[in-house]
């Protein structure tokens, strides 16, 4: 049956063993994994964390930190597996195709979409704040805010001019090349780590144990009345606010095709910054709710919150909060250009599959970067920054995101059944059971997303099956 159609592993090396027609191998497992940190720490840190902890689940958001990262270090070693054995741009999407067919691995490509897209929406959404903190608020509220946005004096937003300027920006950055984008990041990357560093380490000294009491969300607190806004309930939904954060390592095989040696550097890359990411974000979550009382993330520390709790409980670090504000900006920029390579990457991918218009697919003469979906990827993503606001794209990102892990970890059960004998330089450990615990993990955080995040995402998995029926099906070449 053509919905079950699959492409083969064979075709799929001698596609990547193509150097000459593809994509620049440029990126070591250095590169790999400043390229992974980029893209994990920004927005999933300096924001998410004050909204996970404010919405449902208190101080306790550091459990949920841990929650999500071993659900993500179960996928993570299966992102590894495929990584590492089928070294070709596009992540879960060609992993789906060669294990469930095309009809899933269509399916994916569009949850991609709200993974990266969305996520480098949200992520220059959050960037225009801060930009703004920085500034003092010189930016009117309707030029930083999107039309569905009112300011407590009743300011409706119309549209954000600075979430477009850096989206643009860094679109020709990409059009430019993967290798020198690649160590732009590197150099922001180097900044963030140290502000992050610099937060913690002097952050301690300021945090009230009271602030860390009770450590969970009492049941019956007002406005916490829903079991996923209080105790272990409020826990897992703050894994689901949260794990939008980590969703920067799997962007990391995305890039699979550019990676020298992806057999060695790209479970290097997977791991490595996964691992990093996840301690310093349990500290910092622990240290950002000592200095400041969750429930005022809610109201006045709501945007911008960690300049916010820095300014007013840190006395004689207002420089701190001026610099976190820098690194920050910073930082959400290297988050969106990794979340704008890996969606225009998985766009290739598609394209070259047929499942996509080819104009997705057409490289550069001289940089032979995908020029034409970057910026076409320019435009749909502007539009979303622009009129959107952060919360509601941030938790379709971690949906989508989702969604695709329980795919990926799906995907290497079946490839070691049906496949057994294929070359796996690097093989993900206790098949059944890391995949089987992945996808019960990520399951369980898409279940405690709120239920308006649920439907929008069925909606537009719907309108993505109505794309692939019109045009993917009849256009795929192994049609």
């Amino acid at each position: 049956m053509s919905l079950t159609r699959k492409k083969s592993v064979e075709g799929l090396l001698k596609q990547a063993a193509d150097g000459e027609k593809g994509l620049k191998r440029t990126l070591d497992s250095k590169s790999l994994i400043a390229l992974g940190i980029g893209a994990i720490i920004g927005a999933g840190l300096f924001v998410r964390t004050a909204a996970a902890s404010a919405e449902a689940a208190g101080p306790g958001v550091t459990l949920s930190f841990i929650f999500a990262a071993i659900g993500c270090a179960f996928a993570g070693l299966c992102y590894a597996e495929f990584a590492a054995m089928i070294p070709i741009a596009g992540s879960a999407y060609t992993s789906a195709y060669c294990t469930m067919g095309e009809m899933t691995a269509w399916t994916i490509g569009w949850a991609l979409i709200l993974e990266y897209a969305l996520g480098a929406a949200t992520v220059s959404i959050a960037w225009s704040e801060y930009l703004n903190k920085l500034l003092g608020g010189a930016i009117p509220y309707e030029w930083c805010h999107s039309t569905l946005q009112i300011s407590p004096e009743g300011v409706h937003g119309i549209f954000n001019a600075p979430a477009l300027l850096v989206l643009l920006l860094l679109s020709l950055l990409l059009i430019k090349g993967t290798e020198e984008s690649a160590k732009a990041n590197s150099l922001i990357v180097i900044v963030k780590l140290s502000i992050v560093i610099l937060f913690i380490g002097l952050g301690w000294q300021f945090i009230n144990p009271a602030n860390h009491s009770p450590y969970l969300i009492p049941e019956g607190t007002i406005g916490h009345e829903d079991f996923f806004k209080h105790g272990w309930g409020g826990v897992l939904r703050g894994a689901g606010i949260v794990f939008f954060a980590f969703i920067g390592f799997d962007a990391v095989s995305t890039a699979a095709q550019e990676a020298k040696k992806p057999e060695r550097d790209m479970p290097i890359g997977i791991m490595g910054s996964l691992a990093v990411c996840t301690v310093l974000y349990i500290l910092f979550a622990h240290v950002l709710t000592g200095i400041a009382n969750y429930t005022e993330f809610k109201t006045a520390g709501k945007e911008a919150s960690v300049a916010y709790a820095i300014t007013k409980y840190m006395p004689g670090y207002e420089w701190l909060a001026t610099l976190v504000t820098v690194a920050i900006l910073a930082g959400f920029s290297s988050v969106i250009l990794v979340m704008l390579l890996g969606q225009s990457r998985v766009f290739f991918s598609m394209a070259n599959d047929g499942l996509l218009p080819k104009v997705f697919s057409e490289l550069h003469p001289k940089f032979r970067t995908p020029y034409k979906s970057n910026a076409i990827l320019f435009i749909f993503v502007g539009l979303i920054a622009v009129l959107l606001p952060g919360d509601i794209t941030g938790d379709l990102t971690s949906i989508g995101t989702l969604f695709a892990f329980v795919i990926v970890s799906v995907g290497i059960w079946i490839m070691r059944v049906k496949s057994p004998n294929t070359p796996r330089p690097f093989k993900t450990p206790l098949v059944p059971l890391v995949p089987i615990l992945a996808v019960i993990i990520c399951s369980a955080m898409i279940i405690g997303l709120d239920h308006v995040t649920q439907i929008v995402a069925f909606i537009w998995m719907l309108i993505g099956l109505c794309v692939y029926f019109a045009y993917g099906r009849s256009h795929s070449k192994l049609s």
